[in-house]
């Protein structure tokens, strides 16, 4: 059964609480690189633990995820939300006090968890409220949630410059998200178990495809928490000022942005695998070109890697809910995805950061990338839409005694059918 339709504002309203919602899942980790010098000089944070204020939310990314379909039958999609804004906008505004390495660890902690919870339930919303525009929405969704990091990366040293201080730089963050709070409760719809089946996430994930998706995205979304973290502090090594690296990161996370928005749009049919492998070759030749030329051409590397990683990651996403046509199953799917994604991609930016260590240079990361590039496009190959169903399907000897794959009676105790 299909939501009731909204009226034309009520759907226009929602679209810009999804926007705004993704908006606020970024900034608070692209912000840290431009200020990391400065950062680091207050709090006593090496390298490695810079590193920290990616790795943790991303680790907290992956492990709450799994916690999507709980979420989803507990306290409902609408509620989780909700919590998780108020939580971006007291870890933002907790920034504001942070003096020592624990204590911006601790915030970003909170800031994680909070965006972990969104990301675990939101594409459920998006599949039960817009069945027939999945593509075009999760596009949106995802370019807003890019071009937040944009927004953060290029913002946070502008206003720590006005202000004084980096604190200023993130904290600013708590404005947007007290924004995306309060169009959420007002217009995010209210939770309906209409039509819906209760998801066991240990069901899914004894299907394979579940994992060859969560190696899939991680390696991928590894990239892009590398980016985030070492891709201003690689050209400060090079002499570049924190608002010239900052300004590179943001048009790197704009293109992000644009690709994650036209690509879904563009992309025709349901099989999105040449479309993922545009997206691999156009961050194989990022990574490339930041390992071996990099002063060659900045800009076209940053808007290489932005498109690639921004495009991929819509495309993961809109490939991840297509297994399945019931958008409580879908969302779980995409939950389950993201969870163990996201503990893949915590990794990376402390990788990076030893070989660094023991290197003298961020080169040896980059080569890490370009490989992670080549085995994802090498994975995708086996994604092939003409065998989702068979690739989601339970197999025969669990079917009569996994009551989560079986369908949910009604009322009248006649199977429903969707």
């Amino acid at each position: 059964m299909e939501p009731e339709e909204p009226s034309y504002a009520g759907r226009v309203l929602l679209l810009v609480a999804v926007a705004l919602v993704g908006l606020n899942l970024r900034p608070f980790i692209t912000g840290i690189g431009p200020l990391a010098a400065d950062i680091g000089a207050q709090t006593g944070l090496d390298l490695k633990g810079i590193s920290l204020l990616t790795l943790v939310p991303m680790l907290l990314m992956g492990i709450f995820a799994f916690a999507g379909p709980f979420l989803q039958s507990g306290i409902g999609a609408r509620g989780s939300v909700v919590i998780s804004l108020f939580v971006l906008v007291l870890g933002s505004f907790l920034r504001l006090f942070a003096t020592n390495g624990w204590q911006m660890v601790g915030t970003a902690a909170l800031l994680g968890l909070g965006v972990a919870v969104i990301q675990a339930v939101f594409p459920g919303i998006v599949k039960q409220q817009f069945p027939r525009h999945v593509g075009i929405v999760m596009g949106l969704y995802s370019a807003a949630l890019m071009g937040g990091g944009a927004l953060g990366a290029q913002a946070a040293p502008l206003i720590a410059a006005a202000g004084g201080n980096w604190h200023l730089g993130l904290a600013w963050m708590a404005v947007p998200a007290v924004l995306a709070l309060l169009l959420a409760a007002l217009y995010l719809p209210r939770d309906s178990s209409a039509g819906q089946r209760r998801t066991s996430a240990i069901a899914l994930l004894k299907r394979p495809r579940v994992w060859l998706l969560m190696a899939c995205f991680g390696l991928v979304n590894g990239g892009y928490s590398t980016v985030v973290a070492w891709l201003a502090p690689f050209y400060r090594e090079h002499g570049w000022s924190a608002a010239a690296s900052g300004g590179l990161l943001a048009i790197m996370a704009l293109c992000q942005a644009l690709a994650a928005l036209v690509l879904p749009m563009i992309a025709r049919g349901k099989d999105l695998r040449p479309w993922l492998w545009l997206t691999l070759i156009m961050q194989a030749a990022g990574f490339a070109a930041l390992a071996f030329r990099p002063e060659a051409a900045p800009l076209a590397s940053a808007m290489l890697l932005g498109a690639g990683l921004g495009g991929c990651f819509a495309l993961s996403m809109i490939v991840a809910l297509d297994h399945l046509p019931n958008p409580a199953e879908a969302g779980a799917l995409s939950a389950l995805m993201q969870g163990g994604g996201f503990l893949i991609t915590a990794l990376p930016p402390w990788l990076v950061a030893v070989l660094h260590d023991l290197t003298g240079s961020f080169v040896a990361g980059w080569i890490m990338h370009l490989a992670c590039a080549m085995l994802v496009a090498v994975l995708y190959w086996r994604v092939d839409p003409r065998g989702y169903e068979q690739a989601m399907k339970p197999s025969p000897s669990r079917i009569a005694r996994d009551p989560a794959d079986m369908p949910t009676p009604d009322h009248e105790g006649i199977p429903s059918i969707d």
